[in-house]
């Protein structure tokens, strides 16, 4: 038996016990979650779950994100922890998926 086949049975296994594993952090799409997950380095879900609703407010998709200033976006996750670098991220990855795979993830 080869690893690709090994996987595949292993891959059945998890998915036979674990068919709908909910993903804890709130979102309404890919950009979200992919926002959500970027905050939630060294932050609890619970806290990113606090403060996404008004970073979404602010913003919900790459076009509109890649436009706010670091500041801004700062003022919103810092209780996340390391804003600062978090915000950066949040904008440059914002402005990748625009510029490069028209806003979509």
């Amino acid at each position: 038996m080869n690893k690709a086949e090994r996987a595949a049975i292993v891959f059945k296994i998890l998915e036979k016990n674990y068919p709908k594993t909910p993903v804890p952090l709130r979102h309404t799409n890919n950009y979200t979650l992919l926002i959500a997950v970027l905050l939630s380095a060294q932050c609890t879900d619970d806290r990113v779950n606090q403060i996404t609703p008004k970073l979404f407010a602010l913003a919900d998709n790459p076009k509109d994100m890649s436009k706010q200033t670091p500041e801004k976006i700062y003022e919103i996750i810092k209780p996340c922890g390391l804003g600062p670098q978090k915000s950066k991220a949040i904008i440059e990855l914002s402005c990748i998926l625009q510029n490069l795979y028209d806003g979509k993830v």
